[in-house]
């Protein structure tokens, strides 16, 4: 019996061939979904959750090319596997399905054995990505501890810290954090799980093909092989010229840079007796990075203050998570910059910004990616605003900017701006893009009104809420 349990949805005009299809692929144990055609196939999606799809192409009242198009733009179903069944020529047919997303073709009539081995080869690499996923997400759950360690330890405690952990999970007696440039000859290993007590070991970059491709690039390599991979092939060389034998049978070196400029690499590697290093560990190993990288930047920070009273005060004012100064912060400039407008006759403006279907976001991606995304549009709103504007997170996924000496129609403008460079943004670090699109309210205070700081919040996010009510993605006074 081929996987029992795993639930078909079949979709063609045809009675016959469909009532066919349902028994065969009942006979083998699957649970059956048949529609006549693919009117209904959407919602009945969002009621039962299907392991595969079998989708014919030329329906008379909708297209399955479409239908097709529809569920890959859908984050929910991107990994269902759909198998695509037509009479069409094979050629035409096979470019427009696979174009759109499709995991297979099965050109009308079909042989039955094929069929059923075409599915099974699908369901199983279905469950096979989901497993890793799955996997990655789990191992993903250690950075929201990590958040919490490193919060306020020194750079150095961090790599050290990250160092151990990675090789931890992953199983590995090799993983190092290495400070260099692209195009430089020479980097410092400023932390190594195999070694707690290294610090600031030159290494000649020549000997490690894959950093310096990394730091180039500034790309990850994954090389799974350092015995095969072209990579290694001058070093290989020098290996057997002088008779050395290198113990490391695969590396991933990782990029990353702080305060946007490039500044190291996160090294793993495994030995002759681990296993191979992976493509999943490559996402596992970005992850950690990606999430370690606020942190490390939130340390150099602290380390740079000059007294214990700047450093409790830069903790107590600022959202550890985005940089931006907190609500309570905000509030109380807000009502200094209510006081100045009011003493100088100046406009002031206030926006009040909403990520729009973060929850969907949050629940489709995981926190991990949500909290990356509230990364990502504050350092938007830090780019686009001026240097006297103040940009708050006011509280979840809801940020805040007051623009002093700024009037409707300027404040407008910048809230365009803002949901403008937020709706071209991909807003991952790893894997497949996502993309979110924010709302804005915007309020405005003239020289000779009187208004309250409490006013003024509840008159921008009135005007958020008429944004959000205009269908989101909108700027509205």
């Amino acid at each position: 019996m081929t996987t029992s349990a795993a639930k078909i949805f079949v979709v063609d005009d045809d009675e016959a061939l469909l009532q066919t299809l349902g028994w065969i692929l009942k006979d083998k144990g699957y649970d059956v979904v048949s529609l006549p055609n693919g009117d209904d196939l959407l919602e009945r999606m969002e009621v039962e959750f299907p392991d595969l799809v079998l989708l014919d192409i030329m329906m008379p009242r909708v297209d399955g090319l479409e239908i097709l198009e529809l569920i890959k733009s859908d984050d929910r179903w991107k990994d269902v596997p759909i198998l695509m069944l037509s009479s069409m020529p094979p050629e035409e047919a096979t470019v427009r399905a696979l174009g759109l997303g499709a995991t297979d073709y099965i050109a009308k009539p079909f042989r039955v054995r094929e069929l059923l081995a075409r599915i099974d080869a699908r369901l199983k690499e279905a469950r096979e990505l989901k497993r890793a996923r799955e996997e990655a997400r789990s191992r993903a759950e250690m950075v929201d501890i990590l958040y919490e360690v490193t919060d306020s330890l020194k750079p150095d405690e961090i790599y050290h810290i990250l160092t151990q952990r990675v090789a931890r999970a992953l199983q590995l007696s090799k993983c190092s954090m290495v400070s260099a440039q692209p195009g430089s000859d020479a980097g410092v290993v400023v932390a190594a799980a195999e070694n707690p007590m290294l610090r600031n070991l030159e290494i000649s970059l020549a000997k490690y093909p894959e950093l310096r491709e990394a730091l180039d690039a500034q790309r990850t390599v994954l090389v799974t092989d350092v015995h095969t991979d072209p990579l290694y092939e001058e070093v290989r060389k020098e290996w057997e010229r002088d008779g050395v034998r290198v113990p490391t049978r695969s590396s991933i070196v990782l990029p990353f840079s702080l305060r946007g400029k490039a500044a190291g690499v996160f090294f793993l590697r495994s030995t002759d007796d681990d296993a191979p290093l992976t493509a999943e560990n490559v996402l596992f190993a970005e992850t950690v990075i990606s999430s370690a990288l606020n942190a490390i930047e939130r340390a150099y920070d602290l380390e740079a203050a000059e007294s214990d009273r700047e450093r409790f005060q830069f903790l107590a004012s600022t959202d550890p998570l985005t940089g931006c100064v907190n609500r309570r912060v905000m509030l109380d400039r807000l009502e200094q910059e209510l006081a100045g407008a009011r003493r100088y006759r100046h406009p002031l403006t206030v926006l009040m910004i909403d990520i729009d279907w973060f929850k969907k976001i949050n629940d489709t991606h995981g926190h991990l990616v949500g909290d990356t995304v509230l990364r990502k549009l504050a350092d938007i709103l830090h780019q686009e605003a001026r240097a006297v504007d103040i940009v708050a997170r006011y509280g979840g996924e809801e940020f805040t900017v007051i623009l002093p000496d700024t009037d409707l129609e300027g404040g407008t403008a910048s809230a365009e701006r803002f949901r403008e460079r937020a709706a071209k943004t991909d807003f991952t670090e790893v894997g497949d893009p996502i993309h979110a699109t924010i709302s804005i309210g915007v309020a405005t205070v003239n020289s000779n009104e009187e208004i309250s700081t409490e006013e003024m919040i509840a008159r921008s996010d009135a005007a958020l809420y008429r944004a959000k009510q205009a269908g989101r993605n909108k700027v509205h006074q």
